[in-house]
């Protein structure tokens, strides 16, 4: 059986690669998703962290909540099939904020956007594409490192991605966090998270949060997790043992050429020239 044709695998919606197992018709109706006061969304780029923090986030609540899977994946059915679910909505997506549906903005639903350093973003990435047979086929890095640059992978350009959401950086219902934190500090993120919440939680309740959450333990548990397939809170896959990989910080060093880190600055520091939330991004430790 031969590889699918990369057309077969992307198609682009409003200028941006999405994988076909987020259907056209769901994307075009994004917009009459009836969002609810009480819903919280989980906004990041594509291998930023966001299964880690959905795990974090679900260990939070003590009342029945629904951690569904990204709300771009799948087809029209979906906005039905969230629609029915009568308990709090996590809800993740790898849309840009322009994109977001306008009922969570409309109704100032409480937000969340992790973000990495789209070094090791890239790099995890690229492993990514080249173990996920539902992304076209890339065989080299250097191959990749350029189609990243250009944003010609899905869900787009990083730099657009980011900028749209840190347009939004000092709206009262949405908190910037950076997975570089959580790495290196996890229990002052979990409080971050629980006060921006609203959770009323113990020190001692951080803290067992925080040891079953560790990186390494959440991956041992999603390679062993048994539970439907198709439930991820990832748009590209659902194969759970694609979701976790290293978890390390500084891993693009093992990657990036000295040439390729100086054409990556360049370009970063253009499109980037007026953020000042990627001042805040931590490359290594």
């Amino acid at each position: 059986m031969s590889n699918p044709s990369e057309t077969e695998l992307i198609h682009m919606f409003k200028g941006i690669p999405f994988t076909t197992r987020s259907s056209l018709e769901l994307l075009k109706s994004l917009d009459t998703f009836d969002a609810r006061e009480d819903d919280v969304l989980l906004g990041s780029y594509p291998k930023s962290g966001t299964h880690w923090l959905a795990g974090v986030i679900t260990k939070l609540y003590n009342t029945p909540i629904t951690l569904t899977s990204p709300i771009e994946f799948g087809d029209v059915s979906k906005l039905e099939e969230l629609n029915k679910l009568s308990s709090k909505r996590i809800i993740p997506t790898h849309l840009d904020y322009n994109m977001l549906p306008s009922n969570f903005k409309n109704k100032n639903c409480k937000m969340i956007y992790i973000s990495r350093n789209p070094k090791d973003t890239a790099v995890s990435m690229y492993h990514y594409y080249k173990e996920n047979p539902h992304l076209p086929t890339v065989d080299t890095w250097t191959a990749f490192f350029d189609l990243f640059l250009e944003g010609d992978v899905v869900c787009g350009s990083w730099f657009d991605h980011f900028l749209s959401w840190e347009e939004h950086k000092n709206d009262k219902n949405i908190l910037f966090l950076f997975y570089e934190d959580m790495k290196k500090d996890l229990p002052k993120t979990v409080k971050e998270i629980s006060v921006f919440l609203d959770i009323d939680i113990s020190d001692d309740d951080i803290q067992d949060i925080c040891k079953k959450s560790s990186f390494s333990e959440m991956k041992n548990d999603t390679e062993k997790e048994n539970s439907d397939p198709s439930h991820t809170v990832c748009a590209l896959t659902s194969n759970r043992k694609l979701i976790f990989r290293k978890g390390t910080v500084g891993d693009w060093k093992n990657h990036f050429t000295p040439k390729q880190n100086l054409k990556f600055e360049e370009i970063f520091n253009e499109k980037m020239k007026l953020s000042k939330m990627a001042k805040r991004l931590t490359y290594e430790f």
